[in-house]
C-alpha cells in the first residue's frame, strides 16, 4: 500500500524539523511489530541477513535472550549471543557494535550480569560497550537496531529476556519464561521497521551515539547486495514519509532537544477526532494540561489512553504511579462530555498486562511509535527516539492502514477481533462505544483504571514528582521542579497544526 508523497513538500503541518522532529525522511517500506514475539522474530531474520554492519542501540541488554523460544524447537536454544557470534564467525568481516546506558546502581541491583560477563558471552569479536555520558541520573532510554543501514528498528523493546510475549498474552505461557527457569508477566509493546532513507538517518543517529560514548566517528555502510528485510513482515505502508524526533538533556556545549515533547503536544492541541495513546507511564504534567483542555471543550475529540493497571517495580509504583494517580484525577474532573477513558488491558483470567509501548494514533492519519514515555524526564532528561508517519487527509488507503493499527491494539487489548472491532467501530462512530460494550469487550479484559488512594507520601512524591525531572536544571534538585514545569507550559509561537494554534514546548 502506497502512502502518496509530493517531493519537497510537507505532507502535512505536524511534523516540522527543528521543532517537533530532527528529520522527514521516506521509507519505501514501514511495518509495525506488535509485541515482542514478532519484533524479536523479525530482528532474527534481518540479523542472519547481515553483510557488514549490525549496530544495536539500547537501554538494557541481555546476551542470553532466545529469539525463537519454542518448546522442542533446537532453534529455540539459542541466544542471541549464540547467533551474533555464529554470525561473526560466518563472516568475520561483519561488524557487530552495541552500545548499551551505563545503569547506575540501584537499578542494575536486580540484574544477574555484568558488562563483563555480557562481553564474555559475546566473545571478543563482538563490540560491545557502555554509554556513560549522560548526567548522572539521566538514562540512555533509545531503542536502535540498525542492519547494514539499509533497515533499522525503533520503538519501546530491548532485548531483555522478560521482553518476549505474543498478542494472545495468555495466562501462562511455557516460552515466557526467565533464564532462572521462573515465568515472568505477560507484557505488550511495539516496534517500527522502516528501510531506505528513514533508516539510514536512523544509522545517522547511532554513529553520533557512538561518537559521543567512544570518540570513535564510524563512516556509513555502503550499499550491500542482500535485502536484509525479513521476508515475513508485511510493510503497513510504502513510500511513506517518515518523521524522527529525539529527546537529549541539555549538556556541556549542547542545548536540550525536546522535539519529542513538541510533536506530542502539536498533535493533542490539534486533533479533531480521536486521541489514542497507550504508555507505560501517564506522568507528564504538561501532557495533562493538554488533554484536559481538549476535554473542556463541548466538540473535542475522544480521547483513549491505554495504561498498565500498576507499574511493575517499587520506584515505578511510588513515583510514576503516585504522579499519575492525581493526574488521572484531574482529567476526570475535566470530561464533563463523557468523552475520556482511560483503561488497563487483563489477560483472560484477570492478570494485569504491562503496557510497555509508547503509541499514538491522531484523528486517523497520524501514527507514532517510539520509546518516550509519558513523563517529565522522557520530555526532557533522558534520550529518545520516536518515529511518526503523518497523512494527508485525503490519504484513504493510508488511513485505512492506520486504523488498522488501531482496530488490531484496542481489540487485543480487549479480547476482541480486530475485524469485530472495526466493524463495530464503523457502526456506532465512537471509540468509547465500543469499549462499553461488555459483550464486545467482556470482563476483565480491558478494565476503568481507578486510582488508588493517595497518602502523605503519595503526595509529597506527587507534588515534586520525585524521581521524574524534567531536565537538566532540576535534576537533583525537586524544589525547582514546579518552576521548570511552569515555563514548559509556555506557548512558542509557532504554527504546527496550519490553523494558527501555538504549540506549547
Amino acid at each position: 500500500m502506497r502512502a502518496d508523497i509530493e517531493d519537497g513538500t510537507p505532507l502535512a503541518g505536524w511534523l516540522r524539523p527543528g521543532l517537533t522532529c530532527w528529520r522527514r525522511e521516506r521509507a519505501h517500506r514501514a511495518a509495525v511489530l506488535h509485541d515482542g514475539a514478532a519484533y524479536f522474530a523479525a530482528a532474527r531474520a534481518a540479523l542472519v541477513k547481515a553483510q557488514k554492519t549490525i549496530t544495536l542501540i539500547g537501554w538494557s541488554f541481555d546476551p542470553r535472550v532466545r529469539l525463537l523460544p519454542s518448546a522442542g524447537d533446537p532453534e529455540s536454544d539459542q541466544t542471541l549471543a549464540d547467533l551474533l557470534r555464529a554470525l561473526k564467525a560466518a563472516r568475520p568481516e561483519l561488524t557487530v557494535r552495541i552500545l548499551i546506558w551505563d545503569m547506575p546502581w540501584p537499578i542494575s541491583a536486580g540484574n544477574d550480569h555484568t558488562p563483563d560477563s555480557v562481553r564474555a558471552s559475546l566473545g571478543t569479536g563482538i563490540d560491545f560497550r557502555i554509554d556513560s555520558t549522560l548526567p548522572y541520573g539521566a538514562c540512555q532510554h533509545q531503542k536502535i537496531l540498525v542492519i547494514d543501514d539499509r533497515i533499522a528498528f525503533c520503538g519501546g523493546s530491548d532485548f531483555e529476556v522478560n521482553r518476549w510475549d505474543t498478542p494472545a498474552h495468555r495466562d501462562r505461557d511455557p516460552r515466557r519464561r526467565l533464564p532462572s527457569g521462573e515465568d515472568y508477566p505477560p507484557r505488550h509493546d511495539v516496534m517500527m521497521l522502516v528501510d531506505g532513507p528513514a533508516a539510514n538517518a536512523l544509522a545517522d543517529l547511532a554513529r553520533e551515539r557512538w561518537r559521543r560514548a567512544t570518540g570513535e566517528a564510524l563512516s556509513p555502510t555502503l550499499d550491500t547486495p542482500v535485502d536484509p528485510w525479513p521476508e515475513t513482515v508485511t510493510p503497513l505502508l510504502t513510500e511513506v514519509e517518515i518523521g524522527l524526533s529525539r529527546t537529549e538533556p541539555a549538556m556541556a556545549g549542547r542545548e536540550a532537544v525536546s522535539e519529542n515533547a513538541a510533536l506530542y503536544l502539536a498533535t493533542i492541541r490539534a486533533a479533531k477526532e480521536v486521541i489514542y495513546l497507550e504508555n507505560q507511564y501517564l506522568a507528564s504534567p504538561v501532557v495533562a494540561d493538554a488533554l484536559r483542555a481538549r476535554l473542556a471543550e463541548p466538540d473535542g475529540p475522544e480521547i483513549v489512553i491505554v495504561l498498565s493497571e500498576r507499574s511493575p517495580n517499587g520506584f515505578d509504583q511510588l513515583t510514576m504511579n503516585s504522579a499519575r494517580r492525581g493526574l488521572i484525577k484531574g482529567l476526570r474532573r475535566a470530561d464533563r462530555h463523557g468523552r475520556l477513558r482511560i483503561v488497563a488491558p487483563h489477560t483472560p483470567k484477570g492478570q494485569p498486562i504491562l503496557i510497555h509501548s509508547k503509541v499514538a494514533l491522531i484523528d486517523h492519519r497520524f501514527l507514532r511509535i517510539g520509546s518516550t514515555n509519558l513523563n517529565n524526564r522522557s520530555f526532557g532528561y533522558d534520550t529518545e527516539c520516536d518515529l511518526s508517519i503523518e497523512l494527508r487527509a485525503d490519504d484513504a488507503a493510508g488511513r485505512a492502514a492506520l486504523d488498522r493499527v488501531l482496530h488490531a491494539l484496542l481489540g487485543h487489548h480487549g479480547g476482541c477481533p480486530s475485524d469485530t472491532f472495526a466493524q463495530a467501530y464503523a457502526e456506532r462512530g465512537t471509540l468509547r462505544a465500543v469499549i462499553d460494550d461488555p459483550a464486545l469487550m467482556p470482563s476483565p479484559r480491558l478494565c476503568t483504571l481507578v486510582p488508588s488512594h493517595r497518602g502523605p507520601i503519595a503526595r509529597l512524591v506527587e507534588a515534586f514528582h520525585l524521581g521524574d525531572p524534567a531536565g537538566s536544571e532540576d535534576a537533583w534538585r525537586p524544589w525547582r521542579r514546579r518552576k521548570v514545569l511552569r515555563r514548559a507550559r509556555v506557548a512558542v509561537p509557532v504554527d504546527v497544526a496550519g490553523t494558527g494554534a501555538a504549540v506549547e514546548a
